[in-house]
């Protein structure tokens, strides 16, 4: 018997950008976009995110690991600056913060939800 699986494709130029609230926290100036949400783990484990000048996300570790490739703009991982077409793999229980001092735009998956430290 075969299988037919869909493939699903998301048109992301068409979603709106929504403030990034996490557990009832507004991380100000920053935007998120969800690309592929799991019904099962009620997240989204693909998405796009988009800082504004001078944002941040604080420091969290990572259970299930996460990557992160830059679209648009710059930021920091720590101490690391990364540009557009710069990628980072992040292994399981990594942990680290993130800001932008022009803004940016990244593609992240985030197989597990992050742990705010």
């Amino acid at each position: 018997m075969k299988v037919t699986v869909k493939n699903s494709i998301v048109k992301s130029s068409s979603l709106a950008w929504k403030p990034l609230v996490e557990k009832g926290i507004l991380y100000q100036g920053v935007y998120v976009k969800s690309l592929k949400y799991d019904e099962k783990a009620k997240r989204s484990p693909s998405i796009l995110l988009k800082f504004e000048a001078g944002a941040s996300y604080p420091y969290h570790n990572h259970p299930g690991g996460e990557d992160i490739f830059v679209l648009k703009g710059s930021c920091k991982v720590n101490d690391e600056h990364m540009g557009a077409g710069d990628f980072l793999h992040t292994p399981i229980h990594c942990k680290h913060g993130v800001s932008s001092a022009k803004g940016c735009e990244l593609l992240l998956n985030i197989p597990q939800e992050v742990e705010i430290l």
